[in-house]
């Protein structure tokens, strides 16, 4: 505690209680802060001012003690400088700046944003690609695309050519997904029991075969026969195809396992995954760092959610797990030129997707590569063939 000073002060007026202890010369110790009332600024001093009464500013006077000092104390008066607030146009101006601002930043954030999701979208990619190489090195084969549309998977019945579901089903068990790969293995190999274990596979969501710049991972619209399943509504999708070159045998017909199994189709497909399939990796003549295993498909852009039969896209109508099928397949001639989705276009057994610039496949070694809607017919023709001497590599 400071010893007591004595304040005093002439002049001052508006100084309210205090005002005649700074008079009077009261004693306070050093360093104290004495409020001493408001005070009116300069230029109105008078009775009444001339300025408008909003303009009127008073202001707080505070009386601070000096302290190391011998003598009378000297009082300094503090008046803040009077508070200024924004006027509408300055306000209005700021707004549109921010507006400009914003209208700058949004597109960027919009380009990260599909930046991520197309690397989330490869990443993907390289999981089936993984998955399919640890089917290959367990089975000495590929995935099989299955058998056709007409069945759903049965576990019963293995994998290879036996096997009725397509090679999404599959590699469920090399993407730690056995749980939905082994539903309704009971050792009978009969249609008729596992039809409720496909109506139950068939709504179990598997979120990796879902693209996520397209749609999200939740059950839509589709529909199955029913020759080893119940009929059912809605299932989950999937917006990956793999790759069967340029023709398939379309043969494969039945309606019964025992006619399924019967079914003899040509193994001489030129891609890596058909119907009743079973292609070795030492097939795969041309490379396998230049064929392509599985890519993106492309569907209509206004058809992405399908909740009826009249709003679905063909190639685009079926759960993931059917038989063969453009659902699960897509080719690469000519005619099949890769294309980005768009309104009114199926694009019923071409390869494609919702992004911008280019679409993801994985090739046969595991890599996963973006490929331009511009990349010339010949190169995509032959990337999509595994055994037809002419190698080609996907420009940089």
């Amino acid at each position: 505690m400071g010893k007591p000073m004595k304040l005093r002060g002439e002049g001052l007026t508006g100084l309210g209680k205090h005002e005649g202890d700074w008079a009077k010369g009261r004693s306070y110790c050093e360093g104290t802060v004495v409020a001493l009332g408001r005070t009116r600024p300069e230029g109105v001093r008078g009775a009444r001012s001339e300025a408008p009464a909003s303009r009127r500013h008073w202001q707080p006077a505070v009386a601070v003690v000096a302290a190391g000092r011998t003598g009378p104390a000297v009082a300094v008066v503090c008046r803040p400088a009077p508070g200024a607030g924004f006027t509408l146009v300055e306000l209005l101006v700021v707004i549109a700046i921010i507006g400009m601002l914003v209208g700058l930043l949004l597109p960027a954030v919009q380009q990260a944003r599909e930046a991520a999701r197309q690397m989330q979208c490869n990443n993907q990619l390289r999981q089936m690609g993984i998955a399919a190489l640890n089917h290959e090195s367990t089975k000495r084969y590929f995935p099989s695309g299955g058998w056709r549309a007409y069945f759903e998977p049965d576990p019963d019945l293995g994998s290879g050519a036996k096997q009725p579901g397509c090679w999404r089903y599959s590699l469920l068990p090399y993407m730690e997904q056995n749980a939905i790969w082994e539903l309704g293995m009971d050792g009978d190999q009969l249609e008729t029991t596992v039809k409720a274990a496909n109506a139950q596979r068939i709504k179990s969501l598997v979120p990796i075969y879902y693209c996520p710049s397209r749609r999200a991972a939740k059950l839509y619209y589709a529909w199955c026969y029913t020759y080893n399943s119940q009929s059912v509504s809605e299932g989950t999708k999937a917006d990956y195809a793999a790759c069967i070159g340029t023709s398939w045998d379309s043969s494969m017909t039945g309606t019964s396992y025992a006619e399924g199994i019967a079914k003899t189709v040509s193994k001489t497909i030129p891609g890596v995954t058909g119907c009743k399939s079973e292609i070795r990796i030492a097939e795969i003549k041309d490379g396998t760092s230049n064929t392509y295993l599985y890519g993106e498909k492309c569907i209509d852009a206004t058809l992405y959610e399908p909740s009826s039969s009249t709003t679905y896209c063909a190639g685009d109508d079926h759960a993931a797990w059917a038989g063969l099928d453009d659902d699960n397949i897509r080719y690469t001639t000519q005619t099949y030129i890769p294309i980005q989705d768009r309104a009114g276009y199926a694009g019923n057994g071409t390869f494609g997707s919702a992004h911008s610039g280019a679409l993801g496949f994985v090739l046969c070694d595991g890599s996963v590569h973006r490929v331009s809607y511009s990349i010339d017919k010949l190169v995509h023709q032959y990337l999509g063939c595994r055994a037809d001497g002419k190698v080609a590599h996907i420009p940089e």
